[in-house]
């Protein structure tokens, strides 16, 4: 009798245990673990237009690993930077925010940080849920304190803005310093050859473009006058860190072997990557194997260039066996521009290929080529590809993986759309503010409304239209995509309408802004 009872409360306890780990075990695999957040990364064009990509319809280029990344993915149709140029353009990615409430401009080289340390950012945020976090490539947000000095770490600067690791150029590869910056430090930097950089004058017996032009092998065609580094004329004046100065046509290999090597060391725990190409801005400085490989000259050739460094970094994904739990953004930071400062054929070698693929404008614009670019989501296994209609914005991101993410976001810019940008979701924004040289207009559903501006059509030095009129510009752009009729005077009731919103979101005090300068 003793015997059985114990064997009885034996077997009670038994399965007891057997029931508890039970579902200590199903509680466990609940939980998801950090291996199932997906590494996210943002490929970051610059200047690459909306015609410039194959998937987009251009047919004189060659871009298979960029159409990849669209046709595979959601392929947004009216996709948006904030700003048609790049440093607003790059404060609105990575704080969520409007780039025009604190005036961001295109910056100098010696510019301070224009992103205040206490602000949110996307590395921020993604870091309080687990992620590494890491930039690679071109920067453009200002440095330090506005008196950085070059010999020393430089900050505050990206590193102090969320990322763990920043590999970057200060500015852009057409500005001083031409060096690049390891973790607030310029790599292979000689303490005994020190840098000086100036946007205000000269050192004493340093040849400039304007100067010097037989020393260049670039030949400079506006603003691109000063220091002359490996042959190619510059923006800004520089002295000394020969030995940390760039190459120009390795730096596409440069730093994508970062970008790999970040990849690799990463593999194991989720992680963010900023990878911004410099291509095809100014200069446009192909390697070797990429001269002549479009026949369009530089610009044609440095596409092409992107491409290759696009396909060889996604192939870096899958030998790591991490490309299905990679969110890939493909995007650009504005609009196409041809002549930027360099006499380098980009206009008389385009042929039939049209950068701003059918729309009016490009960088520096306010009509649609200025901020509508390529932008896809790419998600291997996990994104049905379809092509989306939605008006998104790159503002958005903040906000969006924010909720992929699990962290919270109160910015009033940055609008949730996680499941529009994984193709779940045809919701887009209701209207955008977009942005061009202090100048701002509105999108809302079909129509593009531009307030009245003073200045000059159409900046000669790159040829392009800027959007300015002394009139309202109303464009119904569902059946006039290429900006060419002005309708604000047959819609008057829908004018009213679009200038009410807009002034609700900006206000009516920017009618005043100065003429745009290109350096």
């Amino acid at each position: 009798m003793k015997n059985g009872f114990l064997k009885q409360i034996g077997c009670i306890i038994a399965i007891f245990i057997a029931t508890s780990c039970g579902e200590q075990k199903e509680k466990k695999e609940e939980q998801p673990s950090k291996n199932e957040q997906p590494n996210i990364v943002i490929i970051y064009l610059d200047d690459l237009g909306y015609g410039d990509v194959g998937a987009y319809g251009a047919t004189e280029l060659k871009t298979p690993n960029m159409d990849r990344l669209v046709n595979e993915g959601v392929k947004f149709t009216s996709g948006y930077t904030s700003s048609a140029t790049c440093t607003p353009s790059r404060y609105a990615l990575l704080t969520g925010e409007y780039p025009w409430r604190v005036n961001a401009a295109i910056l100098p080289g010696t510019a301070p940080l224009i992103i205040d340390t206490d602000q949110p950012t996307i590395p921020k945020m993604l870091k309080k849920k687990g992620y590494q976090t890491g930039i690679v490539g071109k920067w453009h947000l200002g440095l330090g304190n506005g008196n950085a000095d070059w010999n020393q770490e430089i900050t505050p600067g990206p590193n102090q803005l969320g990322f763990d690791y920043s590999y970057i150029l200060a500015a852009t590869q057409d500005r001083v310093p031409t060096v690049y910056i390891d973790n607030g430090k310029v790599d292979n930097l000689d303490p005994n050859d020190p840098i000086e950089v100036s946007y205000e004058e000269n050192f004493e017996g340093e040849p400039t473009g304007k100067d010097n032009p037989e020393l260049t092998t670039m030949k400079w065609h506006h603003g691109h006058n000063q220091s002359i580094v490996n042959g190619v004329p510059r923006i800004g004046y520089m002295k000394g860190g020969e030995a940390a100065k760039w190459t120009d046509i390795d730096m596409a290999d440069h730093f994508l072997e970062k970008a790999k090597a970040y990849v690799a060391s990463h593999k194991d725990a989720p992680f963010f990557l900023y990878y911004a190409l410099q291509q095809p801005h100014v200069p446009r400085t192909p390697h070797p194997r990429f001269v002549g490989a479009s026949g369009m000259g530089p610009r044609g050739d440095v596409i092409v260039e992107a491409d290759w460094v696009i396909g060889e970094f996604l192939k870096e994904l899958e030998t790591q066996g991490i490309l299905e739990n990679t969110l890939i953004v493909f995007t650009s930071d504005n609009g196409p521009v041809l002549n930027d400062g360099y006499y380098d054929n980009a206009v008389e070698k385009l042929g039939d290929h049209t950068p701003a693929g059918g729309l009016r404008g490009g960088k520096y614009s306010l009509f649609e080529a200025g901020t509508r670019v390529p932008f896809s989501v790419y998600w291997k296994g996990k994104i049905t590809p379809k092509t989306s209609d939605a008006l998104v914005c790159q503002i958005d991101l903040y906000a969006s993986l924010a909720e992929l993410a699990g962290a919270e976001s109160k910015l009033p810019d940055s609008q949730n759309l996680l499941g529009t940008f994984l193709g779940k979701s045809e919701k887009g924004r209701d209207q955008l503010i977009i942005e061009a040289g202090g100048r701002t207009a509105l999108r809302k559903g079909d129509w593009a409304f531009i307030p009245p501006y003073s200045g000059a059509a159409v900046n000669t030095q790159v040829n392009i239209e800027l959007g300015n009129d002394e009139s309202y510009q109303l464009y119904d752009l569902k059946n006039d995509l290429g900006q060419q009729t002005n309708v604000a005077a047959e819609n008057p009731e829908k004018l009213k309408e679009l200038k009410s919103v807009y002034e609700r979101i900006r206000g009516n005090d920017n009618a005043s802004v100065p003429e745009l300068e290109l350096h």
